[in-house]
């Protein structure tokens, strides 16, 4: 199928696809495989808004030739013997998801995995869709917090697939879901749980995925969606507010990034009076390598070095039941409206 041959059939009634979108992950643990991906990663005008002058000769001069091999031993740590944690939870997620929504709709909507690099690519999944005859895409970023280099990037993403479509479906994306009620609820229940199975430490950390400083100042909104989320989740945990911090972690570069950062945070805390902490990373969908390798190992150990006793990860949603049902909620709440018809 060649470009503008693509778009939705006229004559198979209404069809919905749901576009369930994460970042993605290299296909194998290995520097080539690793450095393919972040090519493509790092090439994203959203993630680094640098000008291409500047950022390409030190992303392809330094990054993509120390990074790979570099990251690629930190993948090996985590990495499952069907894939990447990512790879698979999100695969269990969609699964899930489906199952959930074809108990209202039936095969009337279809719902499918795009990862924003890697593949499976946004673009196959769309073609996928688009050649089961869809008349409406709902576009679901699995990032709570909207940030410009994260959901803005998925709906580029879209917006250059359906460029190449001669007829194109409605289209709907969700821009943020970092107060939504299912939510909250899924993340406050994991940790509840996680404290009657392990005991509770005397302080949580709930630790975002930084970005630059200047984004903010530019208008960006994710700073402040995650403190709302960050409060939301306390409030729900009904902490006081010196049981609780936030912090962002996984800066790069030299510029400032958000902060409080996590790592500064952690070596601190010993000596601020806090022995013992608990950390989760509530923008996550998936755990990852940033939560599997750096918050749960890294982390982990930046503040047992600086004199913590206990430091325990409490993981992300993934495939939990509250979050998959949280999900299926979230994407029938934004197919209101829409002529899918649901079982009776």
């Amino acid at each position: 199928m060649t470009a503008y041959q693509l778009g939705v059939a006229t004559d198979q009634g209404d069809k919905t696809g749901v576009l369930l979108v994460n970042l993605g992950t290299p296909n194998r643990p290995d520097a080539g495989a690793v450095r393919s991906f972040l090519s493509e990663f790092l090439h994203d005008r959203r993630v680094i808004e640098l000008s291409r002058w500047v950022w390409c000769p030190i992303l392809h001069g330094v990054i993509l030739r120390l990074r790979p091999k570099r990251s690629a031993a930190a993948y090996q740590t985590i990495w499952q013997p069907d894939g990447s944690p990512l790879a698979l939870i999100t695969h269990q997620q969609v699964t899930a998801v489906q199952k959930h929504i074809h108990q209202h709709y039936s095969n009337a909507v279809s719902v499918q995995l795009g990862m924003r690099y890697g593949q499976p690519s946004l673009q196959s999944a769309m073609r996928h869709m688009a050649a089961s005859g869809i008349n409406h895409l709902l576009v679901v970023p699995l990032y709570p917090q909207y940030s410009s280099s994260t959901t803005a990037s998925v709906f580029d993403a879209v917006a250059k697939e359906l460029m190449t479509w001669r007829n194109i479906p409605e289209l709907r994306l969700i821009r943020d879901y970092h107060l939504n009620k299912g939510y909250l609820s899924a993340l406050s229940a994991s940790v509840d749980s996680h404290w009657k199975t392990h005991g509770r430490n005397e302080l949580i950390l709930f630790s975002f995925h930084g970005t630059p400083q200047r984004y903010h100042e530019q208008g960006d909104p994710y700073f402040s969606q995650c403190h709302e989320t960050a409060s939301a989740l306390a409030k729900q945990l009904g902490l006081e507010k010196n049981a609780w911090r936030l912090s962002f972690q996984s800066r790069f570069g030299r510029t400032p990034w958000l902060k409080p950062y996590t790592d500064q945070t952690l070596r601190a805390l010993p000596d601020q009076g806090v022995s013992s902490v608990d950390i989760i990373c509530p923008g996550f969908a998936a755990d990852c390598l940033e939560t599997l390798e750096e918050v749960k190992g890294q982390l982990r150990d930046v503040f047992i070095n600086a004199g913590g006793q206990s430091f325990r990860y409490i993981p992300c949603l993934n495939d939990n039941q509250d979050h998959i049902q949280a999900l299926s909620d979230l994407v029938q709440h934004h197919l209101g409206g829409w002529p899918t018809k649901p079982h009776q």
